[in-house]
């Protein structure tokens, strides 16, 4: 019987540096974890990474192919950028190996779809890491939501918004690794889909229709860098039982913020109503440094260096059932869960793709303000996929 996994990682940037390290490194889900190998084109990430989990230089690579053709593994993790999972995971599948991705699945609906049915016709594991969906307060809403407590949603508000060093290229050192990150991301691919995705996980319904309207007049008012791209968007979505959410995430809010991440939700129902407090996960300090929200909920550092919280073990427990998958121990019931279109963020990344759509076929309404057209989601998924795909997954 299998004790450890033999997992190598594609991609070591930012998602790495904040979250994954340590939970390849530092959690409890470690020892099940040999980190062997890492591909990534940027040498410095790459060597970062080599040094940081002691792996020989013979095992680092430019790319992912010759990973996956040179080192001998049970399981690999995708951390490139969105629009680039889909030929790493469905190589990875094809290998016989079995495949954690960080949200989003894919940018479209076609290559989430390839990963898919990748992955059901290989027979191998696929974990999409919705951390979000790990969130003991997501989590009670979810099981209080479905048990017809609440009656029928209604109406929801999300919002999700981020201080402005996020997306700023200006600011050092940078967030993130490239200086035009806000210019190939917006907030609907990056903010967006952790919010609808925590939403369709507590009310389990099938969204129809989805229009987006875009607000772009601070990024490009950055000095001496401006950046081309949108500060806030809202995400309207139709579901299927003509209930309403609008997702409203942003990356321009000053970076004064208490967070940085400023986050809330409210779901309006037929018999009541749910507030998510997501603004106040527990401990507010005073600091020399600014006052400062600090989330242990979703990544807590504790006083014998492990690293605990639902950002850990959201992936964590995939790795657990990739063990159990190669031990044949993992129940049937448990691989069909695991494949569900809900599950792998097929229904999130249909709500994603409608919104970049939206905003793509939208027009100017005031200074700065794109408003979007409505995209009909079976539509989409028929010009994608095909006939019959709305019917399938379940749109009809």
């Amino acid at each position: 019987m299998k004790t450890k996994l033999r997992l190598g990682i594609i991609g070591a940037g930012a998602v790495v540096r904040e979250i994954y390290q340590y939970l390849f490194f530092r959690s409890q889900y470690s020892p099940i974890l040999d980190v062997v190998a890492v591909a990534d084109p940027n040498d410095e990430y790459r060597q970062w990474f080599g040094d940081l989990a002691g792996i020989p230089q013979e095992r680092r690579f430019p790319d992912y192919e010759s990973l996956l053709k040179a080192v001998e593994l049970d399981a690999v993790q995708v951390n490139t950028p969105d629009h680039l999972h889909c030929a790493p995971t469905v190589a990875a599948l094809e290998a016989g190996l079995d495949v954690v991705v960080p949200k989003p699945t894919a940018a479209t609906v076609k290559d989430t779809h390839q990963m898919v049915e990748t992955a059901r016709r290989t027979s191998r594991f696929l974990g999409i890491d919705f951390h979000k969906r790990e969130d003991p307060r997501i989590k009670e809403a979810e099981a209080r939501y479905q048990s017809g407590r609440y009656g029928s949603l209604q109406v929801a508000v999300f919002y999700m918004l981020d201080k402005l060093f996020v997306a700023d290229p200006n600011y050092s050192p940078r967030f993130f690794a490239s200086p035009n990150f806000a210019e190939k991301n917006t907030p609907a691919s990056f903010l967006t889909v952790h919010m609808a995705d925590a939403l369709m996980k507590i009310v389990n319904l099938v969204p129809l229709r989805v229009r987006a309207t875009g607000y772009s007049q601070k990024l490009p008012t950055l000095r001496p860098i401006p950046v081309v791209g949108y500060d806030l968007v809202d995400t309207e979505i139709l579901f299927s039982n003509g209930a309403q959410a609008h997702i409203i995430t942003g990356w321009a809010l000053p970076n004064s913020a208490w967070s940085v991440t400023v986050q809330s939700s409210r779901l309006i129902c037929s018999e009541g109503l749910i507030d998510l407090g997501l603004d106040t996960p527990g401990l507010r300090e005073i600091h020399p440094d600014g006052v400062c929200e600090v989330n242990p909920l979703f990544r807590n550092f504790e006083k014998d260096q492990s690293v605990t919280g639902y950002g850990i073990s959201s992936p964590g427990r995939f790795y657990q059932q990739i063990l159990a998958l190669r031990n044949k121990t993992l129940s049937d019931e448990a691989r069909t869960a695991a494949l569900s279109p809900m599950a792998l963020g097929f229904y999130t990344t249909l709500v994603l793709e409608g919104a970049e759509r939206s905003l793509g076929q939208g027009k100017p309404m005031a200074a700065g303000v794109t408003l979007g057209e409505s995209v009909d989601l079976m539509q989409l998924l028929e010009h994608e996929l095909g006939a019959g795909a709305a019917k399938t997954y379940g749109l009809e």
